[in-house]
């Protein structure tokens, strides 16, 4: 007997489908707005200073949008509850992956977990569209085989760009560590200190790994070991290059060794895997040249090649015409 969608199951289920979605798009809104680097509590308390007004915090707080005060602060709870049924390690590899990632739009965890579930919705979709579709609809007597494959390819969207980001990073890091590293030794054999070499990187370069360095610079500056903080950055990347030339750099410093001779190895040592990275994109290049030319390119060819030459073929008679 085939499934039908009567009016018992059709109403709570567009209901249910409707809250969902409704949820989804705020929580999309409130990643969109997260993603600026102002904090819109300070803003509006130097808005407060700016105008020569004594505010209490409980009016500084009411003063925000209702959308900050109320809904961003739910879809908080919402994610922290997710968190609880989600297992430790799971946190710690997503929390990873986005420092990995530059943590884009300062996303928390909580937040990310809350993107991933509220991307189930878009199954519902299809079942919505299976119900209110007339016969001889494409979507009819379809939305469960579609809807399944869309939920879990919406529970997977949020790793996917996740993904994107890191290899996107980690690409910009790899193909400017050689000029960096240049860059460093040159400081250093001009008289400047590691650390001073580090600080003028992060103000000559706005790019990932200018940013990475200003990072370990700031952290030495608040008490924390050189070693320690360029392990961390090694982490955050996560890159093989980063980490031979943070264990370089350490092993070095312990060995008493020219810091501007190691660093000068460093470069050649990345100059040299850069263009073998190159070198490889470049082969790999006619394989991905192969789908696009075999499906796109060879067909419309042979249609502008040979349209004339059939035409003329049907029109002379040889299949039987007149």
């Amino acid at each position: 007997m085939p499934f039908e969608l009567t009016p018992e199951i059709l109403i709570p289920l567009l209901v249910v489908g409707g809250i969902v979605l409704a949820v989804a798009g705020v929580l999309v809104f409130i990643g969109i707005r997260s993603s600026k680097n102002a904090d819109p509590f300070e803003a509006r308390l130097a808005e407060f200073a700016s105008q020569g007004e004594v505010a209490s915090l409980e009016d500084v707080e009411l003063s925000l949008p209702f959308v900050e005060r109320v809904i961003y602060p739910f879809a908080r709870k919402l994610g922290e509850f997710a968190l609880k049924f989600t297992p430790q390690n799971a946190i710690q590899q997503i929390q990873k992956k986005l420092e990995q990632a530059g943590n884009p739009g300062n996303i928390e965890p909580a937040m990310f977990f809350a993107f991933r579930f509220f991307g189930l919705p878009l199954g519902v979709l299809f079942v919505i569209l299976d119900a209110v579709s007339g016969p001889g609809s494409m979507f009819k007597g379809k939305g469960l085989m579609i809807g399944i494959p869309a939920s879990v390819f919406g529970f997977y969207v949020p790793d996917l760009l996740l993904q994107s980001t890191i290899d996107r990073r980690q690409k910009s890091v790899r193909k400017a560590m050689p000029d960096a590293l240049d860059l460093l030794t040159i400081c250093v054999e001009a008289g400047l200190g590691f650390e001073a070499a580090m600080a003028k990187l992060y103000e000559k370069w706005d790019n990932e790994l200018g940013q990475a360095f200003g990072r370990v610079v700031k952290e030495i500056q608040l008490g924390k070991l050189r070693r320690d903080a360029l392990r961390d950055m090694a982490e955050r990347l996560g890159i093989a290059e980063m980490t031979s030339f943070v264990a370089a750099v350490i092993q070095s410093e312990q060995l008493g060794v020219s810091m501007a001779q190691v660093l000068r190895i460093q470069s050649d040592q990345m100059r040299i895997r850069r263009r073998q990275m190159a070198e490889e994109e470049a082969h790999q290049a006619p394989i991905k040249m192969l789908i696009p030319m075999a499906f796109l390119i060879f067909p419309t060819l042979c249609i502008v090649l040979l349209t004339p030459a059939a035409i003329k073929m049907m029109n002379s008679g040889m299949f039987g015409g007149k």
